[in-house]
């Protein structure tokens, strides 16, 4: 009920032209661009569209769900208190809150909650997992195996201990964007300190073989790190079946509050980390600073609601992601889907399409919020470097969607997504001298290009 409430008053707010007209006198607020909405829609960046655009760009984020939101506005409003705080109401409920979030987190992973470390995000946790249990075993761990196609954060965090002097491993992956378990065990040595292997990839959604690799880690008495930031809440998760010794989770993929995540920490056996950052000792002196608490409640509560319903959230984004697939190829060809059919998650369909160029064709969906690739990476134009690991050619590479499908998406928005999206594809084929050779009979790839 308090959201409902708290989203009358922001509509009404939003509602006032003067938010968009005034001007204000700091640089930090002047250098904000405004947009425009008026009854003909919204302009912004140059850009025109008749309302807001549809959303399918989940593994971006995902909307707060109205639940979470609804437990945690009584600890930004009333519940206010530090949860470090010892001697008082205030800051004894907040530590209930916080401890009852980290159970939900707990519960969700079959992890105890003595285990989960709060953090501000899955980049924060990733970097204590790889940075922090390479330091801690420097004297004698100077080896780190990771793969191509792991999240950014994972990789400058490598790239990070090669500057220190570490030696790391970057596996390839197979076409389908599978790691290679023999590579894997081949690839171990004596002083290998850590695998991080993501659980379910940002870009292309494919689940890699976290059991067996877990099996392969145990094997050799290896700490295994998985970055499972887009698997949390999606698919089931044991640490204990998977043998995970750290997981980095984010709390905004899973329809909770941005700003806030953890780290898994298996206890037994213990697995050490060197803090990379210093201050009052909280989370058991691995992450300090205060707690926030509204931002927790939210993630608990989130984790709360991803426990009861994931497997009716599963069923019904299988069904959207097999109405939006095959709505666009039974209308267009040269449809590639990126990544594993078997081994993904159905939230994440990332499709190339032949012979159209990739940014007109980002720009000519502008009334759907869908992305070229990881969000973090999306304002280079470069091609995404997970689809040059899978081998996708470059002029592939660059034509890639990727579609984001959750909870609240409805039929009707994917029903609009195929049309806009093959419209535009049949719109930029027209104009491609490319297509046209090619439903010609010709073949352009043995063609001998020369350059003028």
């Amino acid at each position: 009920m308090a959201s409902k409430i708290l989203a009358t008053a922001l509509r009404r707010t939003v509602a006032k032209p003067s938010i968009y007209s005034r001007r204000f006198s700091t640089a930090a607020a002047a250098a904000v661009e405004p947009f425009e909405e008026d009854a003909a829609g919204i302009t912004m960046k140059g850009v025109r569209i008749a309302g807001r655009p549809l959303y399918l760009d989940v593994q971006a984020t995902s909307p707060v769900d109205p639940r979470v939101l609804d437990a945690m506005l009584p600890y930004y409003l009333s519940r206010f208190g530090n949860p470090h705080s010892r001697t008082h109401l205030y800051g004894w409920e907040s530590d209930r809150a916080v401890e009852e979030a980290r159970a939900h987190v707990a519960a969700l992973i079959n992890a105890s909650p003595k285990e989960i470390i709060f953090t501000s995000g899955a980049t924060e946790s990733n970097n204590v997992s790889v940075k922090g249990v390479m330091h801690f075993y420097r004297e004698k761990k100077r080896h780190v195996i990771t793969t191509q196609t792991e999240h950014k954060c994972v990789l400058d965090s490598c790239r990070h201990l090669q500057q220190e002097g570490f030696d790391v491993t970057y596996l390839p992956v197979d076409p389908d964007g599978l790691v290679n378990l023999d590579k894997l065990r081949a690839a171990i040595r004596p002083d290998t300190g850590l695998v991080s292997i993501m659980m379910v990839n940002n870009e292309i959604g494919v689940i890699q073989p976290v059991e067996e690799i877990g099996k392969i880690c145990r094997e050799f008495n290896v700490p295994f790190h998985t970055d499972a930031a887009q698997a949390l809440g999606k698919i089931q998760i044991d640490v204990e079946t998977m043998n995970i010794s750290l997981m980095s989770l984010s709390g905004h993929k899973i329809y909770g509050p941005k700003g806030v995540g953890a780290l898994y920490m298996r206890r037994r056996p213990r697995i050490r980390v060197e803090p990379q950052m210093n201050g009052g000792g909280q989370e058991r002196g691995i992450r300090s600073g205060t707690v926030p608490t509204p931002l927790v409640v939210g993630f608990g509560a989130a984790c709360e609601l991803a426990n009861k319903e994931m497997e009716y959230d599963t069923v019904k984004i299988k069904s959207l992601q097999d109405r939006l697939l095959n709505g666009i190829k039974a209308r267009i060809d040269g449809v590639v889907v990126n990544g594993s059919l078997e081994r993904r998650y159905a939230g994440n369909l990332n499709l190339s399409f032949a012979y159209v160029e990739g940014e007109s064709l980002l720009m000519g969906l502008k009334e759907v919020a869908v992305s070229s690739g990881s969000a973090c990476t999306s304002a280079s134009l470069e091609p995404s470097y997970v689809l040059r690991a899978l081998g996708v050619e470059e002029d592939m590479a660059h034509t890639s969607i990727r579609y984001g499908i959750g909870r609240f998406t409805t039929e009707e928005e994917i029903d609009r997504a195929v049309e806009l999206t093959v419209n535009q594809v049949e719109k930029l084929r027209e104009m491609s001298p490319l297509y046209e050779m090619v439903k010609e009979g010709i073949d352009i790839k043995s063609i001998q290009w020369t350059q003028h």
